[in-house]
């Protein structure tokens, strides 16, 4: 599914807020298929944390409308919590949101059947959010934000692939044996393990049988 981040250093969390509902009340004003997701979604709030700016916002559905504040004081049915790089691989890079969980770039919890409904609503708007930042705040905005985005998770994929890298080189210093050779210490550890284990069949015989001498002696 699409969700509705923003990168979200460029902008302050109230105008984010602004942004982020009028596009959704685009979106979801124009698609009547919609309407019946929204609809099992009343009354339901989405708490969205992005760990790096520490910006905390709400989403909300009343009315069969979509909300996004700054501040909410009733309860929160679900909370999601990302990076700005994290958002942006989910809304700009269209990566999929389960497969951001399984690698704890997107934490969920809460309630699991909002969290099932939330995804089953975006994943039927399919949203662009360039093209809709493009038609509701014009070329400059739109495109300004998506290449940002695209930046930040691009900027972030290089950060990866040089701490693999770097993991890679130190551990080649470090002279770590190599799976031929790995295979190789394992038959001579299992080779090993066999002939103490054969030399305590034989210690425990010989007790045995002194144990036995013992005996009959006296």
């Amino acid at each position: 599914m699409s969700v509705m981040f923003l990168p979200l250093r460029l902008i302050p969390v109230p105008v984010q807020c602004v942004v982020l509902t009028t596009v959704l009340s685009l979106v979801f004003s124009r698609d009547a298929s919609l309407k019946p997701l929204l609809k099992e979604l009343e009354g339901r709030v989405f708490r969205i944390h992005v760990h790096d700016t520490d910006a905390i916002m709400f989403l909300g559905f009343a009315r069969g409308k979509a909300w996004v504040h700054s501040s909410h004081n009733g309860q929160v049915d679900v909370r999601l919590s990302a990076t700005t790089a994290g958002f942006a691989r989910m809304c700009f890079a269209h990566e999929d949101p389960d497969d951001l969980v399984f690698q704890q770039v997107l934490k969920l919890s809460g309630d699991s059947e909002a969290m099932l409904r939330f995804k089953k609503l975006f994943a039927a708007a399919d949203l662009d959010w360039e093209r809709e930042l493009r038609a509701a705040f014009g070329d400059f905005f739109g495109i300004r934000v998506a290449k940002a985005a695209h930046a930040l998770v691009a900027a972030e994929q290089r950060a990866a692939d040089a701490s693999k890298q770097l993991v890679a080189e130190r551990l080649r210093d470090m002279e770590l044996p190599d799976g031929e050779r790995l295979q190789q210490w394992q038959a001579g550890v299992e080779q090993l393990a066999h002939q103490i284990s054969k030399t305590k069949g034989r210690v425990t015989r010989l007790e045995h049988k002194l144990e036995a001498q013992r005996a009959a002696n006296t």
